[in-house]
């Protein structure tokens, strides 16, 4: 009962993320081909949304559950990091058709072939978590 919050958080992006259609590979596929505003708008809209949350919690507006203020850390110059990672995470995204996120979803909406991909992801974890301590960040 801990992590009910939790699940129910997630039960409902999965169904925002299954119902704008995030989650088609059609949508997807049409993003890469730059043929439609859809997917752009949509992680366009998530990149304003975390810059204005950022900006509040910088102001002190949302606090926690506690009342203190939220202090979101400064992050390091990690270019070459994020490029890379970037690079390896836009592949396997142009690959497959889907992310870590929707992933699950179809797999939840019964799309069994889905499995295949998890399973990719779950080894890329992995081997990530072998070489990390050779990779740039």
């Amino acid at each position: 009962m801990k992590f009910i919050k939790f699940f129910v958080v997630g039960i409902l992006f999965g169904i925002i993320l299954s119902k704008s259609e995030v989650i088609s590979w059609f949508r997807i596929y049409e993003m890469f081909k730059f043929q439609s505003f859809h997917m752009y708008g949509v992680i366009g809209s998530a990149v304003v949304l975390g810059i204005l949350i950022i900006q509040l919690f910088k102001k002190g507006i949302i606090k926690n559950k506690d009342g203190k203020q939220i202090i979101v850390p400064p992050k390091k110059n990690a270019f070459k990091a994020n490029f890379l990672g970037g690079i390896i995470f836009g592949l396997g995204w142009a690959l497959v058709g889907a992310c870590p996120g929707p992933m699950f979803i179809l797999l939840g909406r019964g799309v069994l072939a889905i499995l295949i991909i998890v399973f990719g992801a779950l080894l890329g974890a992995f081997v990530y978590h072998a070489v990390k301590k050779w990779m740039p960040n």
